[in-house]
């Protein structure tokens, strides 16, 4: 992950109202406030990059109006397109298939013959 701990949640959809919000703590809870603690354990973020589900509700959105240096907020899309793009990622490519069998040496003739030319 290169810069901000954000990159490697940057939208991939538009973000759009969602009845469900992906909350990650994304930044280190030494050094912080008391009371951001307090709030982070609230929505049962307390390592980082762990991820929460909750419903949107005022009381949430305060809360993360709060504690919004230390978090990323994702839509069900977002999410939906950020895990469907780290599966992608991760999914075993087919194999390389390498011939070890020489050409036929009528074969080496020709392309000499045209390499010539």
């Amino acid at each position: 992950m290169s810069g901000s701990a954000f990159n490697a949640f940057k939208s991939r959809v538009a973000v759009a109202w969602s009845p469900k919000l992906y909350i990650t703590l994304v930044r280190g809870l030494p050094g912080t406030r008391r009371l951001h603690r307090r709030t982070l354990e609230a929505m049962r973020l307390r390592r980082c990059h762990r991820t929460v589900e909750h419903r949107t509700t005022p009381s949430l959105l305060g809360m993360l109006t709060q504690v919004k240096r230390l978090v990323v907020v994702e839509t069900q899309e977002m999410y939906a397109a950020r895990r469907q793009a780290e599966e992608d990622r991760r999914a075993p490519r087919p194999p390389l298939v390498v011939s070890h069998t020489p050409p036929p040496r009528g074969a080496l003739a020709a392309e000499a013959a045209a390499a010539a030319q």
